[in-house]
């Protein structure tokens, strides 16, 4: 068991040295030994020895137990030697541990209590601190210690897909209430990005000071939105959060679902990666990425979670495309256009990664 985490025993110096991680490696624009993959909620519902040790014990206790949350994000790695762990965690636990009203519903997703909504609401929203999260931090300590030369990446949720799940009262598809606030009270909106882009930092800052080795921003809900209003309501707070955690000079890897018209901005807003749903090709998200006087991009992604329920021969030459695709890209970590699916078999996902360290 670790001492537990505070800014004053979170050495700088803590992180470490991973030079030929192919993840790393590709993240930075570099040529890997291989292709490196990782799944997005590769810890998760599809694996049974996950299943096992979360019977009985809520989504949000287990993340705050630093022991538990070791061992569901090692059980990836050790059975399908993916080329990162990704920290076990959920987009709201920040919230939670910052106090607020908010659960995991079962069958539902995060549910809060108090939906925020005016500018009372927003006034009365907590801060984070780093204490609040040491359970996580702690967490961290010890998966680095265990993962050995396998990365870990740190994970948060970006300020617009918070907010939207605040406004809302939980999960929602057409965003109406977001929207409306966004367009109808836009200094409201901005006060309540803002105080969120102030809690991933904190949350994300924590996970790097105790040793994570790359970050990723999950903005679930921002294919939501036009690029106008993507730009002038989500960019600038996203761009903070990115550019908070840029001093600790590791790989930022953005994501969202259904963001093939946003893929520019996304890459403005700080990314090192742009992560690319199954929409999109990657030779044509290299594409769209590319800036006058910026590096050439990188990119993650992006097979269809759904495929993995076909048979072998349509699961390895989708694989086998979408490799090639992204040999357009400065760099390509091969993931899922997003995560896991519960019903996914695990023995196929084993059967991805060997195929794509061939390839």
């Amino acid at each position: 068991m670790t001492a537990p985490f505070s800014p004053s025993t979170a050495p700088e110096g803590a992180r470490r040295s991973l030079p030929d991680a192919p993840l790393l490696v590709a993240a930075r624009g570099g040529v890997p030994s291989r292709v490196p993959v990782w799944f997005m909620r590769q810890a998760g519902r599809s694996l049974p020895e996950y299943r096992s040790v979360r019977e009985g014990v809520p989504m949000l206790q287990a993340c705050f137990d630093p022991g538990l949350l070791t061992e569901i994000t090692m059980q990836p790695v050790r059975r399908h030697g993916v080329d990162a762990a990704i920290l076990f965690s959920d987009i709201v636990v920040p919230l939670y541990a910052a106090g607020l009203g908010i659960d995991i519903v079962p069958g539902t997703g995060p549910v809060v209590a108090h939906p925020v909504r005016t500018a009372a609401d927003v006034d009365a929203l907590p801060e984070l601190t780093v204490e609040q999260v040491a359970p996580v931090a702690e967490g961290v300590s010890m998966l680095v210690r265990e993962l050995g030369e396998t990365p870990l990446i740190g994970f948060a949720g970006a300020p617009f897909t918070l907010a939207s799940y605040l406004i809302e009262g939980g999960p929602s598809r057409n965003h109406e209430h977001t929207k409306a606030l966004m367009h109808a009270e836009p200094e409201l909106w901005h006060r309540l990005a803002a105080r969120l882009a102030d809690v991933t930092t904190t949350f994300l800052r924590a996970q790097l000071a105790a040793g994570v080795d790359a970050v990723q921003l999950f903005d679930s809900w921002a294919g939501a939105l036009s690029p106008r209003d993507y730009r002038e309501f989500v960019l600038p707070h996203s761009a903070a959060v990115l550019a908070a955690v840029a001093d600790y000079d590791v790989p930022r890897i953005h994501f969202g679902v259904g963001t093939g018209e946003l893929l520019p901005a996304l890459r403005e807003a700080g990314a090192d990666v742009v992560g690319v749903d199954w929409r999109v090709p990657l030779d044509e998200a290299a594409r769209r990425l590319r800036a006058a006087g910026e590096p050439e991009p990188v990119v993650q992604g992006n097979l269809d979670p759904a495929l993995l329920m076909a048979s072998w021969p349509v699961i390895e030459a989708e694989v086998r495309r979408i490799v090639e695709e992204g040999r357009g890209a400065a760099g390509h970590i091969f993931n899922l256009g997003h995560g896991v699916l519960p019903e996914t078999d695990p023995e196929v996902l084993t059967r991805v990664v060997e195929l794509v360290h061939s390839l």
